[in-house]
C-alpha cells in the first residue's frame, strides 16, 4: 500500500515526486525509504532562499435561497415562525483558508510559543484557532467564575477539569491533524474549534472577508476554503515564483450537489 505526496514546483523541473512507501504484507517485498529527491525537497522547503509567492484573496458565504432568488415566503412573519431563528449568511465570520496537501510527518517543526485560547465573558476567543500540528495550546480563564475545558474529538478527547482564573493556565498539545470542537462543561453556549492543519500555509479571513497567505513555495496546491457552518470548497491553484495568485470563494449549500 503506498502513501505519496507530490508538489510540482514552477521554475524547476517539469515533475519531482517523491514516494514514500510503507511495508506491504510478508513476501511482497520490503518497503523503500524516502528516496532522494524527497530529501532534496525538504530541503527545499525549509530554504528561506527558495521561490515563493503569495496567494490572496476573498471568502464570502451565501444561502441557497439567494442563490435561487428565493426568500422563503411571508410564513416566517406569522405567529408560529416569528422567533425561529435564521441564518445570516451575510454576516458568518471565522473562515479559514489552507492549502490541503500532507507532507512527510515532522517536515515543519510546530512553534515554541504556545498558541491561546482564552475563556473571556463566558466564551471561548478565538472561536475559530487554525494550528500546524504539534502546536501546544493554553487555555486561560479570565473571567471570574469557574470553567471546564473539554473535547471529545478522536483526534484529540481531553478534560482539563474545572479551574478559575487564579490557577495557571492548562495546556494541550495537538498532535494529529483534524478538527477538534471544544466546549465547557458548565456553559453550554461556549464552544470553540481547534483546527489542526499539516502545513503552515493557513490564514484565518479578516472581517472584511480577505486573506493572504504569504511564503508559499512556487507549485501547484489544493487550495481549501473552510466554515464551521458551511459546506467548503478545494479548488486547484498555482503559485508562482514571485508574486501573487489570487482565489475568491463563495461558501454556502447552494454549492452542493442536487439530487433529484
Amino acid at each position: 500500500m503506498e502513501a505519496r505526496f507530490a508538489i510540482r514546483p514552477a521554475g524547476g523541473p517539469a515533475s519531482l515526486r517523491a514516494e514514500m512507501i510503507s511495508p506491504g504484507p510478508q513476501g511482497r517485498g520490503p518497503s523503500k525509504a524516502p528516496s532522494f529527491a524527497c530529501l532534496c525537497l525538504l530541503l527545499a522547503l525549509g530554504c528561506t532562499s527558495a521561490p515563493a509567492g503569495t496567494i490572496t484573496g476573498t471568502v464570502r458565504a451565501q444561502g441557497a435561497e439567494a442563490a435561487s432568488g428565493g426568500t422563503g415566503g411571508d410564513a416566517y412573519a406569522s405567529r408560529r415562525y416569528k422567533f425561529v431563528e435564521r441564518l445570516d449568511y451575510e454576516q458568518l465570520r471565522d473562515f479559514v483558508v489552507y492549502i490541503d496537501q500532507i507532507f512527510p510527518s515532522g517536515t515543519f517543526p510546530p512553534p515554541v510559543q504556545p498558541a491561546v485560547i482564552r475563556q473571556k465573558d463566558a466564551s471561548f476567543v478565538p472561536h475559530v484557532l487554525p494550528i500546524l500540528v504539534g502546536t501546544t495550546v493554553e487555555w486561560p480563564n479570565m473571567d471570574e467564575i469557574y470553567h471546564n475545558v473539554f473535547c471529545m474529538a478522536e483526534t484529540k478527547p481531553f478534560d482539563l477539569g474545572l479551574y478559575s482564573s487564579d490557577q495557571t493556565p492548562k495546556h494541550v498539545v495537538f498532535d494529529k491533524p483534524g478538527q477538534a470542537d471544544v466546549f465547557c462543561s458548565i456553559h453550554t453556549k461556549m464552544h470553540c474549534i481547534v483546527l489542526v492543519l499539516t502545513n503552515p500555509w493557513f490564514a484565518v479571513v479578516d472581517d472584511k472577508g480577505r486573506f493572504v497567505i504569504r511564503n508559499v513555495p512556487a507549485g501547484t496546491y489544493p487550495l481549501h476554503a473552510w466554515h464551521e457552518r458551511v459546506a467548503g470548497q478545494i479548488r486547484e491553484i498555482n503559485v508562482p515564483a514571485e508574486g501573487e495568485v489570487s482565489a475568491d470563494f463563495i461558501l454556502g449549500p447552494g454549492n452542493l450537489p442536487k439530487i433529484k
